[in-house]
């Protein structure tokens, strides 16, 4: 069962957490600090935490920071009342994952732990796996049955990137950054260069698409039909 963590000060935002992520079938703890949330994780596996920013005696910030500090990656969703994007930016150079204003929606909230939950085990398997196919991050290997491809470092980076999160659009720009490098020479035109490989050495496949935004970037589509099968 996946264990979360939730580190909130006040007790009725902290119960009505509990019984959402409780009634979704996690298994939650609760700190009302960040010195209380450290010392649960010293003492147990936490998968998620969910976190509030203003508390007593360590701050969601701090806490934060020194969980990044030892090399713990788990997934930390902030919950806030802080807005402001000055308070977003001061959270995501802690270290933070994700972000939240209160008032919590409670559909909103399940379907980010999920997708946080989902990103966390790609990472820990380097494995991505769509229906049939299997992304191999170690060796860069996508296969499909008794058929492999070995892809060039770049392109298979670019598919795991897309694959990771579909339906969702990446701008060229948050391409380049993340495959390339902001610092790179490589111009945007290389994405669509790219694309166009992937889309030529996986014609036929159907289990995803990658599919072009006018004006805007790309995005990866699933075929939910071929992931059931």
């Amino acid at each position: 069962m996946i264990q979360i963590l939730i580190a909130e000060d006040n007790v009725n935002s902290a119960k009505l957490m509990k019984i959402i992520l409780n009634q979704a079938g996690y298994k939650v703890s609760t700190a009302t600090n960040g010195i209380e949330a450290l010392e649960i994780m010293d003492r147990k596996h936490i998968d998620l935490i969910v976190l509030d920013v203003m508390m007593p005696k360590m701050d969601g910030y701090e806490f934060t920071r020194q969980l990044r500090q030892t090399s713990n990656n788990t997934p930390i969703l902030m919950v806030t009342a802080k807005y402001q994007n000055e308070d977003k930016c001061e959270g995501f150079i802690a270290g933070t994952d994700d972000y939240m204003v209160k008032p919590v929606n409670e559909q909103e909230l399940l379907l980010r732990i999920k997708a946080l939950l989902r990103r966390s085990q790609i990472n820990n398997e380097h494995k991505l796996h769509i229906g049939n196919v299997t992304l191999d991050s170690d060796s860069l290997i996508v296969s499909r049955g008794n058929e492999r491809q070995i892809l060039p470092q770049k392109e298979f980076y670019l598919l795991f990137t897309l694959l990771s999160s579909p339906e969702k659009v990446f701008t060229r720009l948050q391409l380049m950054d993340r495959i390339w490098g902001m610092d790179s020479e490589t111009v945007d035109t290389t994405v669509n260069v790219h694309v166009n490989r992937l889309r030529k050495r996986f014609e036929g496949w159907t289990e995803f698409e990658i599919v072009a935004i006018r004006g805007i970037g790309y995005m990866a589509v699933i075929n939910n039909e071929e992931e059931n099968n």
